[in-house]
């Protein structure tokens, strides 16, 4: 027999390569952070003798769900200021909150809340944009989770820098730090088009295909931006930062709700991918991002909750079933978007526009082992045809049981195992005060 670290059982596995798979009663086999086998059960214990096995006779497990878009310090902010569009709710409540309570604690308390609510909801890698990254950047390695820091980049002063020259001085500083990190990566995040000037748009291009980092951006998020584009510029947003350099197979395009057929075309020709975030855009009334025809078109569209001031949530099975409505809807099409394609969105299509997934977003052998559990037992989940499709549209992310992320015990029976959940509360009880004060 061949020694392992772990051996899980479960009732399903949902691989998601190979695309539409189920496999039933068989078990994964993980070693040194790593998938070493996917096998029948029976097969699995004649094979292997496990330090420590776990068996979820009544669950399913899944690749860990990918956020690639949010904010989640703003998780402090949550049901701040809701009801409002975007432009008001932007430049009357929640910049002038920022304004006066945003600072490095204010960031390390609001990521660790953010953490504690993604891992006990399936999420075991997320992307995020947010002042002070560094702090971002700490919270992620503490709690063991994995993480794409895209540091922002605007042209006016905030309360972690002075302008994009300061910005991208600590952003490269945290990137050279953290480069050789195995779970936390660095990327550049011009927050918009209409935040950051051509000089800086294409000296971030120029300096990501140099350092080979990532970039995200918000972009076409709304009717206004692209009407303000073409009135100042005379262009779509998405064609002026592709004239600048911007758009590039490591770009990730967040929003992207306003999209017309020459959008398409320059997302197929340079290989972007598309951060669809449904229940914000929902919620800022920013519109529908035609994610049915961009799949058709070859487009890689990946899921994000972006942050929790405009969400409320950062449930990803919430932001799934969502996301699939949605697409059937805005495509007239029952058929578009089913459960197995939306599961994609969520986690192999996320490490796709991260650039990682050669590690994660599968469960394949030789690829890190960051699992979720979920519990398909209750009442209300009865009978149990097609386990995708419960994952999806059942509303499950409450009933996530175990996390791993490389291997390792983020989440066991709904406890956390690496973030302090009461000294979380008494941090946020804090900020509740101060703000609402």
């Amino acid at each position: 027999m061949t020694s392992i670290d772990l051996l899980i059982h479960a009732r399903w596995i949902i691989p998601i390569e190979p695309a539409r798979q189920v496999l039933e009663y068989y078990a994964i086999a993980i070693d040194q952070g790593a998938i070493v086998a996917l096998l029948p059960q029976k097969e699995a214990d004649e094979r292997y003798r496990a330090n420590r096995t776990v068996r979820l006779d009544d669950h399913v497990l899944l690749p860990g769900l990918i956020n690639a878009h949010g904010h989640a310090a703003m998780t402090l902010l949550r049901g701040f200021a809701d009801d409002k569009p975007l432009d008001d709710w932007l430049n009357n409540h929640v910049w002038p909150a920022e304004k006066k309570w945003v600072n490095a604690e204010f960031v390390r308390d609001g990521t660790e809340l953010a953490i504690a609510e993604m891992i006990k909801s399936g999420t075991t890698c997320f992307s995020d944009m947010y002042f002070f990254s560094e702090e971002i950047a700490q919270a992620a390695e503490a709690a063991k989770m994995r993480c794409q820091v895209s540091f922002p980049i605007l042209d006016f002063p905030t309360a972690w820098g002075n302008g994009p020259e300061d910005y991208l001085a600590k952003g490269l500083a945290l990137e050279e730090k953290m480069r050789t990190h195995p779970l936390v990566s660095v990327g550049f995040g011009p927050h918009a088009p209409y935040t950051v000037s051509d000089r800086w748009l294409e000296k971030i291009a120029a300096l990501a295909q140099e350092r080979n980092m990532t970039m995200q951006i918000h972009l076409h998020e709304t009717a206004g931006e692209v009407e303000e584009s073409l009135r100042q510029h005379g262009i779509r947003p998405i064609q002026r930062v592709m004239n600048l350099g911007l758009l590039t197979p490591h770009t990730q395009c967040v929003h992207m709700t306003q999209i017309d057929d020459s959008d398409i075309a320059l997302l197929q020709k340079t290989g972007a991918h598309v951060i669809h975030c449904p229940e914000s855009n929902l919620k800022l009334a920013s519109g529908f991002c035609p994610v049915d025809r961009l799949q058709q078109a070859g487009i890689n569209v990946a899921l994000g909750t972006d942050g929790a001031a405009s969400n409320n949530d950062l449930d990803m099975f919430g932001e799934m079933k969502m996301a699939a409505l949605l697409a059937k809807t805005v495509g007239n099409n029952a058929a578009a978007l089913d459960a197995h394609a939306a599961l994609r969105m969520a986690t192999l299509n996320g490490a796709k526009a991260l650039g990682i997934d050669k590690l994660v977003g599968s469960l394949e052998v030789g690829k890190r082992a960051d699992i979720v559990a979920v519990a398909l037992n209750d009442l209300e989940l009865q009978p149990v045809y097609h386990p995708v499709s419960h994952l999806v549209y059942a509303s499950v992310g409450h009933r996530v049981t175990h996390v791993w992320v490389e291997g390792k015990c983020l989440l066991s029976d709904r406890k956390l195992q690496t973030v302090d959940e009461h000294a979380v509360k008494l941090k946020v009880q804090r900020w509740q005060r101060l703000l609402r004060a």
